[in-house]
């Protein structure tokens, strides 16, 4: 049970794969799923490649640093 109210996305593999490679699996595995829904779903949107790198990237970065969610302040 998710508690949310919709779905969750599936994580593509190549999201998967990039998580893996740079060590962030359990930093995103640590979020709640609405942020992994919609980080997701964000990416996902993106209507060309370099967008979609872009928004992967920055998910990526705010995994890293922690502490942030869409360029806010998050306190997990």
């Amino acid at each position: 049970m998710t508690g949310l109210k919709r779905a969750l996305n599936p994580i593509p593999d190549l999201i998967r794969d990039t998580l893996a490679e740079r060590g962030l699996m359990k930093a995103y595995e640590a979020r709640p799923d609405y942020q992994k829904n919609d980080y997701l779903g964000w990416i996902a949107r993106a209507k060309r490649p370099d967008t979609r790198q872009k928004r992967l990237d920055q998910m990526l970065d705010e995994l890293q640093r922690g502490g942030v969610y869409m360029n806010m302040v998050w306190r997990g």
